[in-house]
C-alpha cells in the first residue's frame, strides 16, 4: 500500500515532502467564496472577509498559514501610519516563520488598495508573495496595478476599523537589533487568527 501511495505521488509530479508542504487552504470551507477570519491583536480584534472569487490563490494561501497556526503569536513588524501596517512574517524574537512557495500575483482582480483592505506583501518580483500581508491605512492607489504589477488585495475589514485607527497612533523607531526602520516601538502582537464558522 505504501509503495502505491509513493507511485501515485510520483505520477502527480509530487514528492512526499512537497505533498506534505502543499498549501491546505483550498480545503478550508472550500465552497465558501467569502470566508471570514478574526485577527486577535494586542490593539483589538479585526474581522476580515476574504474574497475567493477575485483572489483565490491569495485567499487559499493565507488560509494555509491559518490552518497550521503560523500567524499565531507573531508581530506586525512594519508601521507607516499614513500607509500600511505589515505582519505575517516574524515571531516576537524576529525569527522568521516558515513559508510556503511564492504565489502568482493577482493584483489585476479589480480589488483596490483602499483603507481597510488586506493585501499580500511581496518583494520587487511581482510573484514573490509568501506569508506576509498588510492592511492599508489609507487609500493607496500607488499600490494598485498600472503599467506594472500591483499588490494583490484579497479581502476587506468588516469589523475593527477602530483598531486600525489605534495602530495609526502608535510610535515607531529604528529597531536596534535588525536596523529596520518603521518598527512599532511597542510591539503589536498578532495573538491568533481564527477562521470563523460559515454563516
Amino acid at each position: 500500500m505504501r509503495k502505491f501511495i509513493v507511485i501515485c505521488l510520483t505520477v502527480l509530479g509530487l514528492t512526499a515532502v512537497q505533498a506534505a508542504e502543499a498549501p491546505k487552504g483550498q480545503y478550508m470551507q472550500p465552497n465558501n467564496l467569502f470566508p471570514k477570519v478574526r485577527l486577535i491583536t494586542s490593539a483589538g480584534i479585526i474581522t476580515v472577509e476574504l474574497d475567493r472569487i477575485r483572489a483565490p490563490l491569495a485567499v487559499n494561501n493565507f488560509l494555509s498559514y491559518v490552518s497550521i497556526k503560523a500567524y499565531d503569536n507573531t508581530i506586525f513588524h512594519r508601521l507607516e501610519p499614513d500607509f500600511v501596517v505589515q505582519g505575517g512574517g516574524y515571531k516576537q524574537t524576529m525569527a522568521q516563520i516558515e513559508e510556503f512557495k511564492p504565489i502568482f500575483n493577482e493584483s489585476g482582480n479589480g480589488l483596490k488598495n483602499q483603507f481597510g483592505s488586506i493585501a499580500m506583501a511581496r518583494q520587487n518580483d511581482p510573484h514573490s508573495a509568501t506569508s506576509q500581508f498588510f492592511f492599508n491605512l489609507n487609500d493607496n492607489t500607488s499600490l494598485d496595478p498600472g503599467r506594472g504589477w500591483g499588490y494583490t488585495v484579497f479581502g476587506q475589514i468588516q469589523e475593527g476599523f477602530e483598531v486600525l485607527e489605534v495602530i495609526k497612533t502608535m510610535e515607531t523607531h529604528t529597531d536596534p537589533v535588525t536596523g529596520w526602520q518603521n518598527v512599532p516601538k511597542q510591539p503589536i502582537l498578532l495573538k491568533q487568527v481564527v477562521l470563523l464558522p460559515e454563516a
